[in-house]
């Protein structure tokens, strides 16, 4: 599926989706919003559906928002800027948290300029993977905001709250290596590319099932109180024990069957 400004294809369960906006580095703007919306919504409910990358193309991951389409186009800037006063999610903060609905492991591979926007969208990723020399920056502040594309959501569960606001504060650009020592990324690689292909095909190996209870368990789970995240368990444990996927791994772990896993049952 190929919209205007990102490109999904889906091989061997495993959907890549491409920023392609690569002569501007990706930089987010209205229609590039609207087709990751897009891309996100499109993934939802596909059963046999096994992982996703998220990945740029040409030098750069995202390098945030575009500010001079953006700002250029009056009308759209005006009713974005309406979306603030929404009681709701919106639809901005959406292009990062829309991939934490989805029931398979999301990664994302960066390189190159990973700025604002971008940022944000890599950590709506349950994984990150960066190239050594990828440069990322939570860059709001150097243009007198905030990250406000669901990063405050995000942020809590990667970081010390210390770092955090010294991050958003000053607007600091890192480099992947220094970013994994932060805890903004998983894994660093030269290929992040291949190396989230790698991840990719690992997870596949497992119960899909019990890939989408996982994400979306710990998801409820993190900043729950004990007794919250406990119902949370065994929620979770009861939609897995006894179903054939279930039953399936056991199989397969035992060494008495190598059978293939049913299509995902655990919804979105």
């Amino acid at each position: 599926m190929k919209m205007k400004s990102v490109v999904v294809e889906i091989e061997d369960g495993i959907a890549q989706v491409r920023l392609n906006r690569p002569k501007a580095h990706n930089g987010m703007d209205f229609d590039m919003l609207d087709s990751v919306l897009a891309a996100a919504e499109s993934l939802l409910g596909k059963r046999d559906l096994r992982a996703v990358i998220i990945a740029g193309e040409g030098p750069s991951f995202c390098a945030g928002l575009d500010f001079k389409t953006v700002l250029g186009d009056k009308k759209r800037a005006a009713i974005g800027y309406a979306q603030l006063w929404l009681p709701y999610i919106n639809k901005f903060q959406r292009w990062s948290l829309a991939w934490r609905d989805i029931g398979v492991p999301v990664i994302a591979a960066v390189h190159g300029n990973c700025f604002g926007a971008g940022i944000q969208l890599a950590l709506g990723a349950d994984i990150r993977v960066a190239t050594p020399d990828a440069r990322l920056s939570i860059m709001e502040s150097k243009w007198g905001l905030i990250p406000d594309m669901g990063g405050a959501v995000l942020l809590r569960e990667l970081l010390p709250i210390d770092v955090a606001k010294e991050l958003v504060f000053s607007g600091r650009i890192v480099s992947g290596t220094d970013a994994k020592t932060l805890g903004l990324v998983t894994h660093v690689a030269d290929d992040a590319q291949a190396k989230a292909l790698e991840l990719a095909t690992e997870f596949a190996t497992r119960s899909p099932d019990a890939l989408a209870a996982g994400k979306f368990l710990l998801q409820e789970a993190w900043h729950a109180d004990e007794s919250d995240a406990a119902a949370a368990e065994r929620h979770w444990q009861r939609n897995l024990m006894g179903k054939k996927n279930q039953r399936i791994s056991v199989e397969r772990n035992m060494k008495k069957s190598d059978r293939p896993f049913d299509p995902r049952s655990v919804r979105d």
